[in-house]
């Protein structure tokens, strides 16, 4: 479903989906970057006009998209990753280094249909300002469509041009490329091999500059093999170039620590419950003092939607989150507060059909937050835009 980019209105915000035209993968400032029909596109009046372009047959795989501070566009399809670094005139494929500096290529998949989500983020805020240098660091949401893959925390630190790893997960015998969509018990083990930390997924990757430190966590489930859901802190060395990352939690599936949307607002972190599995259900939106994550008894409910969700946004006193659709009685929900929690409201947009709203953007210049709209919970659909009102 496209639109005419109709605006429609609640109590708290103006919505409407994108206008006809190229998908909005990405926004930063009066850019967006988009695809459509085998070409990408480059816009820069927010996706009015699209002066810039390039014909790219796999347009139809892409699953991450950021644009860069200095205008450089890195993007990926499902197991490659690209750059371009002049307004889409010419676009080169990234090889990742490991952590050894050696090549790190993707498996050769059981299906070359289904080659594995390598580099496909939940979260829509990719890079920050650490130290005066802009660092992109993700990881990947896989093992449930696109094939399987192992997981991976990934950066830059020279706006895309080199891409490595930070973090590389343990092998999953859970999720193994038996060329499915989503992986499963056999077929062939991915991952690091030395690490016995394992997961199915990533779901955010969040940067607080008032401790120069990355915060991931990790789901899904529970494992006989040990906990999938995890909370990793991450410090970065520039000088040797080399990270330390510690797991600092893990817990079953049903707990506030299978989560999302990590956010650090005045050196605050702030996540939101993705609880789900066996009642009873640990869920709402959180804040406490970074170094409190693990003490649950030092951390401040701001609002349980009563239900699970792995996405949400803070920018400018506004917080947005969404419902994951499948576990909600809303269609497209929407969680909203305007005054930096203290208030909350939540909207069904069933417009919209059963839609769970990911990859939320930062506002554009013009005051428009974005982010995916999947059918289901991950499947791509449209792009919804949200610009909340004064508080």
């Amino acid at each position: 479903m496209r639109s005419n980019g109709k605006c429609r209105s609640t109590n708290h915000f103006w919505y409407r989906l994108q206008s006809e035209g190229p998908y909005i993968d990405s926004q930063r400032d009066n850019k967006a970057f988009g695809h459509a029909d085998g070409t990408i596109f480059l816009s820069e009046d927010n996706g009015r006009t699209w002066p810039h372009s390039i014909p790219f047959p796999n347009a139809q795989h892409i699953t991450f998209s950021c644009i860069l501070k200095n205008g450089n566009i890195l993007f990926s399809t499902r197991s490659k990753l690209y750059l371009s670094t002049d307004n889409l005139k010419t676009v080169e494929p990234i090889t990742v280094k490991d952590v050894d500096g050696s090549d790190y290529l993707p498996h050769t998949p059981q299906d070359p249909d289904q080659p594995g989500w390598y580099f496909h983020p939940l979260s829509g805020i990719n890079s920050w300002d650490v130290n005066g240098v802009e660092m992109v660091v993700w990881g990947n949401y896989c093992n449930v469509l696109g094939g399987a893959s192992p997981v991976n925390i990934y950066y830059s630190t020279d706006s895309g041009k080199t891409v490595k790893i930070a973090y590389a997960f343990g092998q999953n015998p859970h999720w193994r490329d038996n060329g499915s969509p989503g992986g499963g018990k056999t077929g062939t083990l991915l991952g690091n091999p030395g690490n016995p930390v394992i997961c199915r997924h990533v779901h955010c990757v969040a940067y607080n500059p008032a401790e120069d430190a990355f915060y991931a966590c990790t789901g899904d489930g529970d494992k006989p093999e040990g906990f999938e859901c995890h909370w990793l802190r991450g410090t970065y060395d520039a000088g040797k170039d080399e990270w330390c990352w510690k797991v600092i939690v893990s817990d079953h599936l049903n707990s506030r620590y299978k989560a999302g949307g990590i956010s650090f607002v005045d050196g605050q972190l702030y996540w939101i419950s993705d609880s789900n599995g066996p009642e009873p259900y640990d869920r709402g939106i959180f804040r406490c003092a970074p170094e409190d994550i693990a003490n649950r008894e030092k951390h401040t409910l701001l609002f349980n939607p009563e239900v699970e969700s792995g996405n949400m946004i803070i920018q400018d006193n506004v917080i947005l989150a969404s419902h994951c659709a499948p576990a909600s009685p809303m269609a497209t929900g929407i969680i909203v507060s305007l005054d930096g929690g203290q208030t909350w409201a939540q909207y069904d947009l069933k417009e919209f059909g059963e839609r769970s709203p990911t990859r939320f953007h930062e506002k554009n210049s013009e005051g428009w937050f974005r982010m995916d709209l999947r059918k289901g919970w991950i499947e791509y659909a449209e792009v919804l835009f949200i610009k909340p009102k004064e508080a």
